[in-house]
């Protein structure tokens, strides 16, 4: 068996507070959704990634995959949205066992209503809360993380 490299100190406070950190922002901004507008932080995330697709559509895989969800959890959350009139479903044109997420007009008035409170509510749980030069530590290093787990997932990055 192998030597085990522990964390020192300063790692242990970095991992910790980044661990407590963002399970306490994804659990607030979900709670505000939920409370603003009925949706789930999930649920906005969906409308948001298919809003700026190209048509407005975008195959369920590549959904998940960019939302960093697994196939049935987000075929659960569209189920629910499709209900709601914020997404359709269709078959791709192009592959027979294909399925396309699509928002509809409805779901692109619910993102444009809900867009205001959840950037109001990002700003104070973690943007103000941070100088100029954390936010961008922040985005540089967080960004090579999600790149060198991607990598590893499927040889590229999953942006």
């Amino acid at each position: 068996m192998g030597h085990t490299n522990w964390l020192n100190d300063e790692e242990m406070r970095a991992w910790i507070a980044f661990v407590s950190s963002a399970t306490l922002v994804d659990r607030e901004l979900d709670q505000q959704l939920k409370e603003d507008m009925g949706l789930s932080h999930l649920q906005y995330q969906i409308l948001m990634v298919l809003n700026g697709a190209e048509s407005g559509a975008m195959r369920m895989t590549e959904l998940a995959e960019r939302l960093i969800n697994s196939k049935s959890g987000l075929t659960y959350q569209i189920g629910q949205m499709e209900k709601a009139g914020l997404v359709t479903r269709r078959q791709c044109e192009w592959s027979k066992s294909g399925v396309l997420a699509e928002i509809t007009p409805e779901g692109r008035a619910t993102l444009e209503r809900a867009a205001p409170g959840h950037v109001e509510a990002v700003r104070e749980i973690l943007i103000d809360v941070l100088t100029p030069e954390e936010r961008k530590a922040l985005a540089d290093g967080l960004g090579r993380v999600r790149d060198r787990i991607a990598e590893r997932k499927q040889g590229g990055t999953c942006w």
